[in-house]
């Protein structure tokens, strides 16, 4: 009889993006720009498995979370149920994060063209990561990529995961200097000899 398989921690969270307009110089060639306004908890962690690939993630336009400095022109759009899970073979990307000055979450976004605001391409959210090393690998790969503070529950409960399962690599002993080998003032090795000197010492004054 075959066990079931162990299932990976997981937080559900939903993703605000913000559309604003572009101001200055840059306005002439782009109007309006879409940034990352904010990543909102929805689930207590637990343990979960695989997110379907056809979940939905219909956006909903919402109010702005803070109406006493939001842009009249902007506007802010929900986007539900992202799952956030940590793997236990990326153990070293949490750790780094919580030891970053602000541990965040990163989301990676894309223009996607079937959904359009104004005739313009919507920004939609594709993935949500704690991971360092995930937010490297997209931001190398050119992909647009924004961040947000974790909330002091998340990184408690991310730091609890790294405590049982990051073992950082054992740093490797330094060979002591005596062991270098050594060279000339041309930098070719220098061949010593332990043998004592045939036919005597040196001649006497």
């Amino acid at each position: 009889m075959s066990s079931a398989p162990r299932q990976r921690p997981a937080i559900e969270v939903d993703v605000v993006m913000r559309r604003e307009p572009v101001s200055g110089p840059m306005s002439r060639w782009q109007a309006w720009r879409w940034v990352l306004a904010d990543v909102m908890v929805r689930s207590e962690p637990e343990d979960t498995g695989e997110q379907p690939p056809d979940e939905p993630h219909e956006p909903q336009a919402v109010e702005p979370l803070d109406a006493s400095t939001a842009d009249a022109q902007s506007t802010h759009w929900l986007f539900p149920r992202y799952r956030v899970e940590l793997f236990r073979d990326d153990a070293e990307g949490y750790f780094l994060n919580l030891n970053s000055p602000g541990p965040c979450f990163w989301v990676f976004w894309r223009a996607d063209e079937a959904r359009l605001l104004d005739g313009e391409p919507m920004a939609v959210p594709q993935i949500v990561t704690l991971s360092y090393h995930d937010a490297g690998r997209w931001l190398d790969a050119q992909e647009r990529v924004d961040q947000v503070p974790a909330p002091d529950e998340v990184v408690a409960w991310l730091r609890g995961f790294v405590d049982t399962t990051y073992q950082p690599e054992p740093k490797r002993r330094k060979r002591p200097d005596s062991f270098k080998p050594l060279t000339d003032r041309f930098g070719q090795p220098v061949r010593i000899s332990t043998e004592k000197l045939r036919g005597g010492g040196p001649p006497g004054r």
